[in-house]
């Protein structure tokens, strides 16, 4: 009896520990880089709609995409539609993805959670933003995410240089930003 109460007990500790580690590794996902603040006074209704990668750090699920944009809109639940579409020169096609955004705090705060993957979410963390909402400067949980994105294709080459010293100063491998061409087929998804 003691020992079967003892596996018992054991079996707790060690589930109570992996779901402690899975909520601080679903936690890091969703998190911000340290020393990195997302935007206050954020509006989500301005800052839907369309928006084209204008850099970004390399990651997988990216990679050699051109022509990437983001189309932001209202979902019945509250939350926001997210499809991004990139178009793939290597197989000659358009890719695109469709997921969905919460709020992680208050909705005027730039801190949003984003799943293309189920019940699996990722940090997107509005880091700078134009007053006007021309462009904006993403980051994801760690400094090995960043974007930069704008309303229209180009973004002037002042405004780009302020935004990668930005980035630069808060840690960012700013030498290894993709800029991203937006030359490419115009039928898509």
């Amino acid at each position: 009896m003691g020992i079967h109460l003892n596996t018992r007990r054991a079996a707790r500790r060690v589930g109570g520990a992996l779901l402690a580690a899975g909520l601080l590794l679903l936690g890091a996902c969703t998190g911000i880089p340290a020393g990195v603040e997302p935007v206050s006074e954020f509006e989500l209704e301005r800052y839907l709609g369309r928006w084209y990668e204008i850099a970004r750090l390399d990651h997988r699920f990216e990679r050699g995409l051109t022509a990437v944009t983001a189309e932001y809109s209202r979902r019945d639940d509250g939350g926001v539609r997210v499809v991004n579409r990139g178009y793939d020169a290597d197989a000659g096609e358009w890719q695109s993805a469709t997921g969905k955004a919460y709020f992680v705090d208050a909705p005027d705060t730039g801190r949003l959670k984003v799943s293309f993957f189920g019940p699996f979410y990722g940090a997107y963390n509005v880091i700078a933003l134009d007053e006007d909402y021309r462009w904006a400067m993403v980051a994801g949980p760690s400094l090995d995410y960043l974007w930069i994105l704008a309303r229209t294709p180009a973004l002037d080459d002042a405004v780009v240089s302020r935004l990668v010293d930005q980035a630069a100063r808060l840690g960012f491998a700013t030498g290894e930003l993709i800029f991203v061409d937006h030359d490419a087929p115009e039928d898509g998804p």
